[in-house]
């Protein structure tokens, strides 16, 4: 991707009419850089400052929209509370409300053979988020083999249960099948104060491919980080042009 690309979105998102644009953001390796582990990773105090003033500016009309739990975006971000989507769509929080949940939790005896994968010295780390289990193998590539089959081999045995496995960046996540954040997105989008309001997505991962594709029946608009998706308004090069872009916005 050219330099120039990065520039040209940054003004062009940085342009965008805050009373009439709903802001919908994923967090990792698109607000945030990728860290060692999800568990080490790092939010610039100008981001949380950022968000604060757009919280305000689009009068609530802004959303984090995320892998991760609400409880752990919520420390991540502290002491912001927004709006938002977690767990690929098995939790939302609109403005002000409390989390409510789309789907059931898995089974413990799933959930446990699947977090059993990290064994000592292996690399691998889990999140266990209940109606979801990530396995990621970011810190040991070569793990990537056995954890696929082991994710084979749990959807063969618990054939009772409807799951669906994610593919992100160096991650297994096997979770509820019939949510998506492009579904939560499309369900939020019909709430205040994001009903008539043109949504503007930004995400990078596989896992955000639903909320890209949800953009054009919601007459919105999406920008990738780092990589192409179908119809695009625009690619971010990292995270700190996304943040950058964010700052010139909320001035």
């Amino acid at each position: 991707m050219a330099a120039s690309d990065g520039q040209k979105a940054i003004e062009d998102f940085a342009s965008l009419d805050l009373k009439t644009t709903a802001l919908l953001l994923d967090v990792d390796g698109t607000l945030i850089d990728l860290g060692p582990s999800p568990f080490e990773v790092h939010v610039p105090d100008a981001l949380c400052h950022s968000l604060d003033v757009l919280l305000d500016r689009t009068g609530g009309a802004i959303a984090l929209v995320t892998g991760r739990p609400i409880r752990d975006i919520d420390k991540l971000f502290s002491p912001l509370k927004l709006p938002t989507v977690g767990g690929h769509g098995a939790e939302l929080r609109l403005p002000g409300g409390k989390v409510t949940l789309a789907v059931e939790p898995l089974p413990e005896t799933l959930r446990r053979e699947l977090t059993q994968a990290a064994t000592p010295g292996s690399g691998v780390l889990v999140e266990d988020k209940g109606y979801s289990v990530a396995l990621h193998y970011r810190q040991a590539p070569d793990q990537e083999p056995r954890l696929h089959a082991l994710v084979t081999s749990v959807r063969d045995r618990f054939t009772g249960e409807a799951l669906e496995v994610l593919r992100g960046k160096a991650m297994f996540e096997v979770k509820r099948s019939g949510i998506s954040k492009g579904d939560a997105v499309r369900h939020l989008m019909q709430r205040q104060p994001f009903a008539g309001r043109m949504p503007v997505f930004i995400g990078d991962d596989a896992t955000d491919e639903t909320v890209f594709a949800a953009m054009p029946a919601l007459a919105g608009k999406g920008y990738s980080v780092g990589r192409k998706f179908a119809r695009l308004a625009g690619i971010f090069a990292t995270p700190e042009q996304v943040r950058d872009a964010l700052s010139r916005l909320s001035r």
